[in-house]
């Protein structure tokens, strides 16, 4: 088990720093690839954070490309949502945002190359003939019987297809490889498809695409990517990636490098079932708290170094198909939370208590720290008077021997304040309790009460000076580790119907100042983070980010 305080595996780190020091390679180049057709989720953040950290730690540089080859999917708030989400990571990306559209041209003369070089042909099979040509796993594909066109007939054929004269699946741009090839992907790949779609980059200039194959790596040569770094699912693509690389002219030959994706449990990280929870409205959009995105989490009150910090720790490894622990996760936004969060207090369930011995207008401020562990924190201001709020939950009327908070009769401490006593439970027609009436021990500010031991501790609210705020408690959308594993069940099957719920709380009067992203530990209650969308002066709403309880560092200690 991999401690915080020994580097995780990183065996492409490893690898391309050996490439470096035997001068196999001078100065590394990589680059993060999204496709714009939805929002960055943690799989990506693994991904840039491997790519972009390769680039810093090796003195080199990484790219921004998008792989825009699909514009039917395609939005330009995509773009500017996964822009925003790299940028708040904190990483730079060398030189332009670039997109793959960029290279369109130099791609058409490239599929021109391959056919006059009798590599590339025009196929009229449909999308379904295609599929049965290919053949299977165990038995070999059938050439298409378009394959033998000519070279002359080839090339009208892709420039008419290019200009709009044939109609969507009328026909493809195929590689002439193997039809009898071990390895599927190298049974005529397909090069361009029509798409008779506006681009948000090219307009309306082309009726032709690419395919991700034909596009991808011969996008990282003409950029001089030195290493395409990828998850595993693309080392059958390898072969047809060299392939390309080897049968073009391009100006330079990266390398592809694959590494094992990111599977964490409770958590769906496929883009088109994140959709369809965005679509389908079950969350409030791409950047809902519950969802696995970076925005989702960052609205959370997620930090961007405890996302590269919980990267870090997972590390790079080949192994593919495990879980990793969402436990995992949520200790590295925990310890950070734990060192940099000013303390507050915050009353999610208010109970009322008047304390009968205070008189109306009596009042004392505690000048209380920040944090109890930062001098450089500044102190914050908590008012005391005759009415307070407590958490329902801290008061019980048939209290268990063992309950060391509120009951009747009984005594318990106020955070950084007095030792008071439960003397009278106000009930109302229901016979809910509304109230509770108590006495002060105004002898106990600092020190224990006299011949008696107090062991209940309770974090409280002025009810005069508090401030209303709407508080929403996050849980993890799904009630499975694997949502998706059992393809016989709807994975919506397994939402969670307590992923989200809101509380009408009280907070102490420092929380009046926070703006969008503060950061806080309500004491007792967990970390929250306000809204950065619905959050504003006077109206503020708090995301709880986690509790309290770390159960991966008892994990640790175990391991």
């Amino acid at each position: 088990m991999t401690n915080e305080t020994t580097p995780a595996p990183n065996f492409i780190r490893n690898q391309v720093r050996d490439e470096i020091e035997g001068g196999q390679v001078t100065k590394i180049v990589t680059r993060f690839p999204p496709e714009p057709n939805g929002f960055l989720h943690i799989g990506h953040a693994k991904s840039i954070c491997l790519n972009f950290g390769l680039a810093e730690q090796m003195g080199g540089e990484c790219h921004l490309r998008f792989d825009d080859t699909n514009p039917a999917k395609e939005e330009q708030a995509y773009i500017d949502a996964i822009k925003e989400d790299v940028s708040w990571l904190g990483f730079s990306w060398a030189g332009p945002v670039r997109f793959a559209s960029d290279y369109f041209d130099q791609l058409y003369a490239w599929a021109q190359h391959l056919i006059r070089e009798g590599k590339a042909y025009v196929d009229d099979l449909s999308p379904d003939e295609i599929r049965e040509y290919r053949g299977t796993l165990t038995a070999p594909g059938k050439p298409s019987p378009y394959r033998e066109r000519s070279v002359e007939e080839n090339l009208d054929f892709l420039e008419r297809m290019r200009v709009g004269e044939f109609g969507e699946s009328e026909k493809v741009l195929r590689a002439k490889i193997d039809m009898a090839s071990p390895n599927i992907n190298l049974r005529d790949p397909i090069l361009y498809r029509i798409r008779h779609a506006n681009h948000h980059q090219t307009g309306d200039k082309w009726k032709i695409y690419p395919s991700y194959d034909f596009t991808h790596g011969q996008s990282d040569a003409i950029e001089g990517i030195t290493h395409s770094i990828c998850t595993l699912e693309f080392e059958d693509h390898r072969p047809l990636y060299e392939w390309f690389l080897n049968n073009l002219p391009v100006p330079a030959k990266p390398r592809q490098i694959e590494f094992a994706r990111l599977n964490l449990d409770y958590t769906l990280t496929s883009k088109r079932k994140l959709k369809l929870l965005v679509d389908e409205q079950i969350v409030d959009g791409w950047d809902d708290p519950r969802m696995p995105t970076v925005s989702g989490m960052r609205r959370r009150g997620y930090t961007a170094a405890s996302i590269r910090k919980f990267c870090e720790m997972i590390g790079v490894t080949r192994a593919d198909g495990g879980l990793v622990d969402i436990a995992m996760l949520t200790h590295a936004i925990r310890s950070d939370l734990e060192d940099n969060a000013p303390r507050a207090m915050c009353v999610l369930k208010p109970l009322k208590v008047v304390l009968t011995n205070v008189a109306e207008d009596y009042e004392e401020v505690y000048d209380v720290p920040g944090h109890p562990a930062r001098d450089d924190m500044p102190m914050r201001k908590v008012p005391f008077g005759r009415e307070l709020y407590i958490d329902q939950d801290d008061f019980m009327e048939d209290a268990p021997k063992k309950f060391f908070r509120l009951a009747p009769g009984k005594e318990v401490r106020l955070r950084n304040s007095y030792v008071i006593r439960c003397d009278e439970v106000i009930k109302n027609d229901a016979g809910e309790v509304i109230e509770l009436r108590c006495s002060v021990d105004f002898d106990t500010l600092g020190k224990n009460p006299e011949g008696r031991k107090v062991k209940g501790v309770v974090h409280w609210v002025s009810a005069t000076h508090g401030v209303p705020i709407e508080v929403r408690l996050y849980d993890n959308l799904f009630m499975v580790e694997q949502p998706d594993r059992d393809k016989d069940v709807d994975f919506l099957e397994h939402l969670n119907p307590e992923s989200l719920v809101i509380c009408q709380a009280i907070g102490e009067p420092s929380l009046a100042e926070a703006v969008p992203e503060d950061r806080f530990q309500f004491e007792r209650m967990g970390y929250f983070c306000a809204d950065r969308h619905l959050s504003k002066p006077g109206q503020l709403v708090f995301n709880r980010t986690v509790g309290l309880k770390d159960s991966w560092a008892k994990i640790k200690q175990k391991g």
